[in-house]
């Protein structure tokens, strides 16, 4: 069963960076948001990083990311 957070070399992968600080740097860079732990580190959850690969955009608001996306079927024939 997978953690509920990113393990190190899943984030070092994400980032391309192993430092704490690089880390950091990238997240913000690129608008992820993340907790930092008592030591530091970035702790960015795993379902929050799987939306931000697929491209949806997670809503703060609390109504959710499903909430504000619609399917476009003008494309279907």
């Amino acid at each position: 069963m997978s953690s509920e957070f990113l393990n190190a070399d899943e984030l070092a992968e994400v980032t391309g960076r192993k430092h704490i600080a690089s880390q950091r740097e990238w997240l913000d860079k690129n608008g992820w948001t993340y907790v930092v732990n008592a030591a530091g580190k970035p702790i960015v959850g795993r379902w929050y990083a799987r939306m931000q690969l697929a491209g949806v955009k997670p809503s703060a608001s609390g109504d959710g990311a499903q909430s504000s996306w619609q399917p476009d079927f003008s494309a279907l024939g």
